[in-house]
């Protein structure tokens, strides 16, 4: 029997909370989630928004992803809360630092799926998490960025111009509606990039409050373009329902 899939429902994985340890000695909350029986196709490294406008771990988009891709697209998903941020996992030791000493929040989730030989990192940001990948992503590990809703506050040109050397995957989502990037100034900015591939979402906004699933399709054709999307609607099999309890930082 089919069941529909919608926010709260969770399919099957083999998740698993985790702690990051941080060259400056703190301890980051996160969750691992796998697929059940297969191994992961690639890698998703969830950076989450600003915290102190309600970003975490649990931010809407990135808990989709970890209730549903490891199952749709056999993808990993890593979702932690950095430094100072609580969600309903716990909270990160340690106080918001303006996206600086969050260098070694962003290097303890690559070191953990580097150590765990997690396949094919993808750095995926939302927002603040943008810009902590493009300033502190660029990493031999990296298979490449995902930008949703980058605000572009933090990142420099040379931070571009860096990513532009590098020759790595950009793949910038863009709001039409977005509060401080849309898609036209989007692709004047992304220019420095020569393989940057800026997407606009119509009548989208910054949060993409109904439109995770268009968020999450796009994920998937970059990572795992051999799964057809859009992602099903629907599952069958077992699944649970789970209302998270959203915690404020």
């Amino acid at each position: 029997m089919s069941t529909a899939i919608r926010a709260n429902t969770v399919l099957p994985a083999r998740r698993e909370p985790i702690t990051l340890h941080t060259a400056d000695d703190l301890r980051l909350i996160g969750e691992l989630a796998l697929p059940e029986q297969r191994a992961p196709k690639a890698t998703l490294v969830c950076l989450h928004p600003l915290p102190t406008h309600g970003g975490m771990m649990d931010s809407h988009i990135f808990r989709k992803a970890a209730f549903r891709l490891p199952a749709l697209a056999d993808l990993a998903v890593l979702r932690f809360n950095t430094r100072g941020t609580a969600s309903e996992a716990g909270r990160s030791e340690g106080s918001f630092d303006g996206g600086d000493s969050e260098r070694y929040d962003v290097a303890a989730a690559l070191e953990y799926a580097e150590f765990n030989d997690l396949p094919d990192v993808w750095l995926v940001g939302w927002s603040f998490g943008t810009d902590l990948t493009l300033v502190h992503g660029l990493d031999p590990l990296v298979r490449g960025a995902i930008l949703i809703s980058p605000p572009l506050r933090w990142s420099t040109e040379d931070h571009l111009r860096a990513w532009a050397e590098s020759g790595k995957p950009v793949h910038a989502l863009i709001p039409e509606f977005d509060d401080y990037l849309r898609p036209d100034e989007a692709r004047r900015r992304f220019a420095t990039i020569p393989q940057a591939e800026v997407t606009g979402f119509p009548d989208t906004k910054h949060l993409w409050v109904g439109k995770a699933e268009e968020a999450l399709d796009a994920i998937v054709r970059v990572v795992a373009p051999d799964v057809a999307t859009p992602l099903p609607d629907t599952w069958d099999g077992p699944s649970e329902t789970r209302q998270v309890t959203i915690v404020g930082s």
